[in-house]
């Protein structure tokens, strides 16, 4: 009796742990760059945590997604080809890769997604629009699309397709953003289109969609970019710019694609952060390019949604990574190309708890919350910190200058206790645990 209890302790324990092992996707299991990993170190020696391994890697700002101990990582050969590369979590060695063909450059050359891992499979989403579904046993292609030009689009948007596909039950979901369909969703077993929405107001951007639940619907919320130069977040007056179009943060059906409703209060010319689901049908909106932030409400009436501007504000606005949310508290990289804030704490109501400005500038790099703590990438200098979330002040608890390049601006990845930051010519595995 005491064997078979042992035994259920163990498989129980074992189930747990490859849960939370995983970091299936662009920012985590929960899209929302946050980890349920426990036991983290709390302080790291003069040299810094110890570096596992290194792995050389072309240009880019792709982050990586755990499977089972593997390593999934979109990388390209530059103006030639895109490589989804399958590597070893504890070693470091590749096991498996695969190319294709996806000639041309880009402004800020390299790989832009995250692979998203759903079971046997990899998705992955290329800078010119080439959507793959890999088969992990085989290291073959099952299928593949192109989310850009099957749906009618012309010139590329400057920085390319910087779509992080998404896995809702049996749909990949992504914003093709063309003005033959908006957001496009696909059956992720044969790259069938099973529905594609109507196109977006406002102009291509380089947010993702994100799910959201309100009042107990799962819809899409997605952002699009405004031509409106003088927006500085907020809609510019009718008529000031004669060819000026606005952008949206839109509410999308999940289950069809239908638009639920569209806020037009918040603008921005070059969106890239996806929204932050605050709950309770709250949700967050920043971005860079002086557009600082905005707070909304969601609700359903019978019949329709209604939306309620809550704030906005200038005081806080991330640039490329979606802030953490902690214990009622906003935290992110808020140095763009226009302003030198660091990081960053806000309360979600919008008042602003502390800035670090220039010191650490903090540009645009990637951060996970985990464990009570914030693990962090500056952008600039690739130094990789270990900070205390607190709205009092910035807590830095440990730093270690790991990185060689600037732009450092990949997403972080968190797995079994390993770190995985990258810069614009390796990957580095990092012991945090």
């Amino acid at each position: 009796m005491k064997r078979c209890y042992l035994l259920v302790v163990l498989i129980t324990m074992f189930a747990v742990h490859s849960v939370w092992a995983d970091w299936p996707q662009y920012r985590g299991p929960n899209r929302n760059a946050t980890s349920d990993e426990k036991g983290l170190l709390r302080s790291w020696p003069a040299e810094g945590p110890k570096v596992l391994w290194t792995l050389d890697l072309g240009p880019g700002y792709g982050g990586a997604a755990v499977s089972k101990g593997k390593v999934y990582l979109l990388d390209r050969v530059a103006g030639r080809q895109d490589v989804l590369r399958c590597i070893d979590l504890d070693g470091g060695k590749e096991i498996w890769s695969f190319s294709y063909d996806a000639p041309g450059n880009l402004s800020h050359k390299g790989s832009r997604s995250t692979p998203v891992v759903d079971g046997d499979y990899i998705y992955t989403c290329g800078s010119f629009g080439d959507v793959y579904c890999f088969d992990g046993r085989t290291h073959k292609p099952v299928w593949n699309k192109n989310v850009w030009k099957d749906n009618g689009g012309g010139e590329l948007p400057e920085w390319g397709i910087c779509q992080n596909p998404l896995i809702y039950g049996d749909l990949l979901i992504l914003a093709s953003q063309t003005e033959k369909a908006g957001i496009v969703a696909y059956d992720k077993a044969s790259g069938q289109v099973k529905w594609a929405s109507k196109a977006l107001p406002g102009k291509v951007g380089y947010v993702t969609p994100l799910v959201v639940n309100i009042d107990g619907q799962d819809q899409l919320v997605m952002v699009t970019a405004t031509s409106r130069k003088e927006s500085g977040g907020r809609s510019a007056p009718a008529g000031s710019t004669p060819d000026g179009i606005d952008g949206a943060t839109i509410g999308i059906d999940i289950k069809d694609g239908r638009v639920l409703w569209i806020y037009k209060g918040w603008q921005s010319r070059i969106p890239i952060p996806t929204v932050t689901d605050v709950g309770g049908g709250k949700i967050f909106i920043t971005g860079g390019y002086m557009a600082g932030s905005a707070m909304i409400k969601v609700t359903k009436n019978p019949g329709s949604y209604v939306v309620e501007e809550l704030y906005t504000t200038q005081d806080f606005g991330t640039h490329v990574h979606p802030p953490v949310l902690y214990k009622g508290h906003l935290y992110g990289h808020c140095t763009t190309n226009s302003r030198r804030d660091g990081m960053a704490c806000m309360s979600v109501d919008g008042k602003l708890k502390w800035k670090t400005g220039t010191s650490p500038v903090f540009d645009k790099g990637g951060f996970i919350l985990v464990d009570d703590l914030i693990l962090s990438v500056d952008g600039r200098d690739g130094i990789l910190y270990l900070i205390e979330p607190n709205p009092e002040g910035f807590k830095k608890l440990a730093s270690a200058d790991l990185l060689d390049t600037r732009e450092c601006w990949g997403p972080l990845a968190l797995s079994d206790g390993k770190l995985l930051i990258r810069d614009q010519k390796q990957m580095k595995c990092i012991a945090v645990r």
